[in-house]
């Protein structure tokens, strides 16, 4: 029993041993160049640790420099087809049923029953008026659709503009401090 309890005892303590294993002082996880996409190496043979330093006092400058901040989220794009939608056209049934309400009753008139033709007008009418105003929803939405497109495919391409700037002002920068930065 106390083999066992001794052998127990040692595997714990081996295990609790390698769990709490420190981490390395100079991780290169956090690494400023990486977290943009880029790989600095030193010329002047720079250690981890003046490596580390170097590529965020760079990050920093590059971020007062061109007033790009990588990490922050990018900008929602601006809804340009709100405005379409709100426009879209509205009331077509009524309006149909008006205009086929005026005409069947002309033509019932003519033929002596003005209250049947305008009735069947207006339903004929009605009915056109839906038509025309689903068409024209449609194509409201159709147009919003390829605005909010369009309005990403531009916020996309602001986007990366800025972060090549920053990219160029962080690469100017740890050139000068003796790295080569792809």
């Amino acid at each position: 029993m106390k083999i066992v309890t001794s052998l127990t005892a040692i595997a714990l303590l081996t295990t609790a041993a390698f769990s709490q294993t420190p981490a390395p002082a100079n991780q290169t996880d956090s690494s400023p160049a990486k977290s943009i996409g880029m790989f600095a190496y030193p010329k002047n043979s720079q250690g981890p640790d003046q490596q580390l330093a170097d590529e965020q006092q760079c990050y920093g400058s590059a971020k007062q420099q061109s007033g790009v901040d990588p990490n922050a989220p990018p900008p929602a794009p601006q809804a340009a087809g709100q405005q379409q939608a709100a426009n879209a056209p509205k009331g077509g049934a009524v309006k149909g049923s008006a205009k086929g309400a005026a005409g069947g009753a002309a033509i019932g008139a003519i033929t002596g029953d003005a209250g049947t033709g305008a009735a069947v007008g207006a339903t004929a009418g009605a009915m056109a008026g839906r038509r025309r105003q689903k068409q024209a929803e449609k194509a409201a939405q159709q147009q919003q659709a390829q605005a909010q497109q369009q309005a990403q495919a531009q916020a996309s391409s602001q986007q990366q503009a800025s972060l090549d700037t920053f990219k160029r002002a962080f690469s100017a920068c740890m050139d000068a401090r003796g790295y080569s930065v792809k």
